[in-house]
């Protein structure tokens, strides 16, 4: 179980932003395309993979089993098997995880896994009413039997339920992710200016990193079926500034919250690959390492306080291997939402929840800021909830490259009351 997982090369589309219609491309459009640019540049034929892995929360109908439909798309043949896996948030990076296993495992030498996912096609839903009333429609035999279901119908049976806000609700309590942010704001004191800061500096970043060139190595650039072309992200704002989100109003708790749209991640369509590779596999094709997947942990936590799962996940990391959270060179945690992260970081300098909760001597410390999401994140960047945990993992590859760094750590909160980290290191 001690066999080396190299990371070799990685890309991902740009992140679009959810304009209250269904965006230019499907999930699958979005992975096929991604995945192509990706495999074009290696040196082995897309044949010689063992197996794709696609990480994805919200498939179309028509997409059942995307990681096999996109991993024909893609030219890989009919005996390379593909598969899906789902971890709502982090299905991009339980792909890389699955992929790991296999290669320790022997099953595997060379694996292209990654997430993705097209929120802004997320389905409108017929009510349970609509549905018990069409049933009726459907059964009914004679003209009289309709008669009397028609008469039983209701305008109000047409009003749709929207269904990533279904998917965004936790069933266990009954909290949509949002309001588990507002439980994590309360918890530890997190002002509303204190959110509106971190999204401010957020989307700083991310302009910074579009003007500096920080992410052209790491997208493919899009083309629509009108040859419209999508070359970079389009969620981050120059006006997104403190001032101006302290105008937005709560929205998830809309009498004593302070989550706003402007602070909490952005609805978006999205793909992020990464081709993993076995020491066997690195010798065989003339593979040139980037750097290595060394640990990773999934931990479980309270569903209702989902947001500190980066906090449960890493920290057992950092004990197996004896680092410090300032001993790191980068951090990707996730921008879920502002107060998420913020709570995070609160969360490890706390001491009494370092005892309590993670089972430490004391608090854990704190992380340089300069190092915890260099160049922003989800909430300027958008959190297409299958691909953000793969996105996260190359960026920080891409990050540790930049500044000549050797180990960093990604992690992400998880609906449901999880999280997940992956340690990455260089040389």
């Amino acid at each position: 179980m001690t066999e080396p997982v190299y990371i070799i090369d990685g890309a991902r589309t740009p992140f679009l932003k959810s304009r209250n219609k269904p965006g230019p491309f499907a999930a699958s459009d979005l992975a096929t395309d991604a995945g192509r640019a990706l495999l074009v540049r290696q040196r082995f034929a897309p044949t010689d993979l063992d197996e794709v892995i696609l990480g994805c929360a919200s498939p179309s109908p028509d997409e059942v089993n995307i990681g096999r439909v996109v991993a024909l798309r893609m030219g890989c043949g009919q005996k390379v098997p593909g598969w899906t896996v789902m971890r709502n948030c982090a299905s991009g990076m339980q792909a890389l995880d699955s992929a790991v296993t296999n290669i320790r495992a022997g099953r595997s030498h060379l694996v292209l896994a990654g997430g993705v996912d097209a929120l802004s096609r997320a389905p409108l839903l017929f009510s349970d009413a609509m549905v018990l009333w069409l049933s009726a429609w459907y059964a009914a035999k004679s003209a009289g039997e309709r008669v009397a279901v028609l008469r039983r119908f209701r305008l109000r049976n047409l009003a749709p339920v929207i269904g990533i806000m279904k998917g965004l609700t936790d069933p266990m309590v009954g909290l949509l992710m949002g309001q588990t942010a507002e439980n994590l704001a309360y918890r530890f004191g997190i002002t509303r200016r204190e959110m509106d800061e971190f999204a401010a500096e957020s989307h700083r970043r991310v302009l910074a990193a579009q003007r500096g060139g920080g992410f052209a190595n790491e997208i493919v650039p899009l083309y629509d079926g009108k040859g419209a072309l999508y070359a970079a992200d389009d969620g981050a704002r120059e006006d997104s500034t403190v001032e101006n989100l302290a105008k937005l109003r709560p929205f998830f708790d809309k009498k004593y919250g302070n989550v706003t749209a402007g602070n909490s991640s952005q609805i978006t369509d999205g793909a992020a690959w990464l081709v993993l590779a076995s020491e066997r596999a690195v010798a065989e094709h003339g593979l040139v390492a980037r750097a290595r997947i060394v640990d990773s942990e999934w931990a479980g936590l309270d569903p209702a306080q989902m947001g500190l799962g980066p906090v449960h996940a890493a920290t057992p990391i950092l004990r197996r291997h004896g680092l410090a959270l300032d001993e790191l060179d980068a951090w990707e945690i996730n921008e879920a939402f502002a107060a998420q992260v913020i709570a995070c970081e609160r969360a490890w300098n706390d001491a009494d929840y370092c005892r309590g909760e993670l089972g430490l001597d004391g608090a854990l410390g704190s992380i340089d800021p300069s190092k915890l999401n260099a160049d922003g994140g989800a909430i300027a960047l958008g959190h297409p909830v299958g691909a953000s945990g793969a996105r996260i993992v190359l960026h920080l590859v891409n990050t540790l490259e930049r500044v000549g760094g050797k180990r960093g750590i990604a992690a992400i909160c998880i609906g449901g009351g999880q999280g997940g980290a992956m340690l990455i290191e260089r040389g």
